[in-house]
């Protein structure tokens, strides 16, 4: 932790506030708080004229004459450097040590607190604090600090915030070996198991020092089967702790979507989450600040959810205690083994919110009989909202599933087609790419027929309601049988259209312009789609589309009228540009009427020079232009641009920004340094060292003549 002992050291030693300083260390249990903390309280408490460490403060009740009274106590003692008389009031010991607290430098450190309550105890004394006193909080909760009585003040005090994160793998090993053979590295024969050890526990300091102390003088079988073990059933101390973190969430809602993200969504998109849990009445809005305040979620810069491995152990083992020995009585079911004998004995109840099997993850000589499943496996799980069945060979009919289904994935799905009597009118996404239908839900022309099929799908009783009228996702990726795709009458709500890698694909229905609220269409990579639908353009929430090496022969029309669009993604379109750009490979075609598109990419496409097109845009912020080995010039991109990115291997490559240009960031790929050269006009010049040398010869034989 040496970065962050010097980062401390010198915010210590920093005397320019001119009121208290508050550093708040946060971070999940077992991370290193409470460690950090004291060896800085060590090293510089004698530079303060007084000095308090309040330990453990989460662990004493809240009751006064249960625990805090001691710690108000004990500071009071620390500060004033004499024992106190008894006091039985927390407010008359608040009182006095505010009163301390102002008229002395002081360095306190409020360890492990759980509530802005707990912080007002300690420091709520009207009095303030004297210039240069310092306070550091730990905390595994990061808003916590803010919200007590101190940041009330007419002047409140400077804070700063350090959130603790794992160790390194190097470092990691080196505290693992300090417990399990009390030296620095691992002992003959022990360094593969050693770093199994160390990928188990993430970077986290309690879980190496648990299970180093546990390994010791222990054979190498011993830490094998421990490691083993470790994947059944987390070892309890550290869980324990961790677990401090779920029980302090502070409502239902929250550990509720904490159990779900931890069976079933880390690793996965954050709109696909809120959109289906939010589908589920879970709250993500507030949830999420909760659990990222409490370092149980991170959000990474591309929207997906991640969480410590550990952590998420402890969120799934909080679910298994629901019923340790009878899975089927669990909310939950993410263990895929679990998942398929729980389908293939047929013992599932209403219990179950959700459950997940994925055959290919299976150690299919581990499971006897029959791979196939039968549907009505699932007809008893009434409450069932989360269903993930991928490449299941499933028979029988369909419609006693659960009609409170919200998410249904089902990639590889084995039938040409979705089966008509599958509940979908509360689904809001739905998964089927990799599948082998061929079509999806063909649309009905302006016809008699198509005007009977609107009646039965849209009447007014609830039992004719459209099949998927709450459809907001709809994933159809890498359908490599798909041939069509329409039924968008029946898709009023949809938001997002994933087709891309659907090879055979050739027609989009013109009813597409019935989807009013979507916004993203990823058809990338769909090779024989040779033309989008005219309706297009009225699609006024567009604002995503990905047309990466689609089979456009030319830049599509229906693209200029689509005023919403604000990411165009264009990527690998050979065929496109090679038919419609001119002799010197620039574009011929017009999209600067896309008043707000903001970010473009033109990846991997044999251009010569930014299309001069690109320069009228108003709003964009972004360009890529990566791997266009032909590029050449990139000749005054828009004024508004915030970042570039190229990769090329051309031998001489220039770069001429308009002088009006602001802060930008430009990001060139190593593709580009490779025996190339590029200018940025008035800028920068780089040309391959070789080049140079022979340049410095040809000078040299010149001045040699000369000579």
């Amino acid at each position: 932790m040496e970065y962050n002992i010097k980062l401390i050291t010198s915010w210590l030693r920093d005397g320019s506030s001119q009121t208290v300083d508050v550093l708040t260390i946060f971070g999940v249990g077992g991370i290193g708080k409470t460690s950090l903390a004291n060896y800085v309280y060590k090293l510089h408490h004698r530079e303060f004229t007084c000095c308090s460490f309040v330990r453990d403060i989460s662990g004493k009740p809240d009751e006064p004459s249960k625990g805090l009274l001691n710690l108000q106590e004990k500071l009071y003692s620390d500060i004033s450097k004499r024992k106190s008389t008894r006091v039985y009031d927390v407010s008359e010991y608040t009182s006095k040590i505010g009163e301390k607290l102002a008229s002395e430098k002081v360095l306190l450190v409020l360890d492990d607190i759980c509530s802005h309550e707990q912080l007002d105890v300690f420091l709520s004394g009207n009095q303030g604090f004297s210039q240069g006193s310092k306070i550091i909080v730990t905390t595994k909760n990061a808003s916590l600090t803010e919200q007590c009585a101190l940041f009330n003040l007419q002047i409140q005090p400077m804070h700063t915030k350090i959130l603790l994160e794992g160790l390194r793998d190097c470092e990691s090993l080196e505290l693992l070996c300090i417990h399990a053979f009390k030296c620095h590295k691992p002992e003959e024969g022990y360094k593969e198991v050693s770093e199994e050890v160390v990928k188990y526990c993430g970077g986290l300091p309690l879980a190496l020092k648990v299970l180093g102390s546990s390994l010791n003088k222990r054979d190498v079988a011993y830490w094998k089967n421990c490691i083993k073990q470790l994947g059944k059933e987390p070892n309890f101390k550290v869980q324990k702790v961790l677990k401090m973190s779920f029980d302090s969430l502070p409502t239902k809602n929250d550990k509720d979507l904490f159990k779900h993200i931890a069976s079933f969504f880390v690793g996965r998109d954050r709109y696909l989450t809120e959109t289906i849990l939010n589908a589920c009445d879970i709250n993500t809005t507030c949830g999420f600040i909760n659990l990222i305040e409490r370092c149980l979620l991170r959000i990474t810069w591309d929207n997906m959810l991640t969480m410590h491995s550990l952590i998420q152990e402890m969120g799934r083992d909080v679910v298994r205690q629901e019923s340790p020995n009878k899975p089927w009585k669990r909310s939950r079911l993410w263990c895929h083994e679990e998942s398929f004998k729980v389908l293939k004995q047929k013992v599932g109840t209403k219990n179950v919110l959700g459950l997940a099997l994925n055959m290919r993850v299976l150690e299919k000589e581990k499971l006897h009989g029959s791979l196939e499943l039968e549907t009505d496996a699932l007809s008893n799980m009434n409450n069932l909202m989360l269903l993930q069945l991928n490449y299941v060979k499933i028979n029988g009919p369909y419609e006693n599933i659960s009609k409170e289904l919200r998410w249904l994935c089902m990639r590889g799905f084995y039938l040409k087609s979705i089966p008509s009597d599958l509940p979908m009118e509360n689904l809001v996404v739905l998964d089927m790419s990799h599948s082998k239908i061929q079509s999806f839900a063909m649309s009905y022309p302006s016809s008699q027929r198509f005007a009977k099929r609107q009646k039965r799908l849209v009447g007014s009783s609830s039992k004719h309601k459209c099949l998927l009228g709450s459809l907001k996702i709809l994933d159809l990726s890498f359908c490599k049988q798909l041939h069509s795709l329409g039924g968008f009458f029946e898709l009023p709500a949809l938001e997002k259209l994933i087709i891309s890698n659907c090879i055979s694909l050739i027609q989009i229905d013109e009813f597409i312009e019935r989807c009013v609220e979507l916004f993203f269409l990823d058809l990338s990579n769909c090779k024989k789609l040779e033309k989008l639908p005219r309706s297009l353009r009225k699609l006024k929430k567009m604002n995503t589309l990905l047309i990466d090496g689609c089979g456009l022969g030319v830049f599509p029309t229906e693209l200029r009228a689509m005023d919403s669009l604000q990411t165009l993604t264009a990527k690998n379109n050979g065929r496109n540009l090679e038919t419609s750009c001119s002799a010197d490979k620039s574009f011929s075609m017009d999209f600067s009427s896309l008043s707000v598109l903001k970010k473009l990419y033109l990846d991997r496409n044999p251009i010569t020079i930014m299309p001069a097109c690109v320069s009228s845009l108003p709003r964009l912020e972004f360009l890529g232009m990566d791997r266009c080995e032909k590029l050449k010039t990139v000749a005054q991109p828009p004024r508004t641009l915030r970042r570039l990115s190229l990769s090329f291997s051309n031998r001489v490559t220039s770069i001429l920004f308009h002088p009006e240009t602001s802060e930008l960031s430009l990001t060139l790929h190593s593709l580009c340094m490779r025996n190339s050269s590029f200018e940025i006009e008035g800028v920068i010049k780089i040309q391959p060292l070789a080049d140079i040398e022979e340049k410095h010869n040809l000078w040299r034989e010149r001045d040699a003549k000369l000579d």
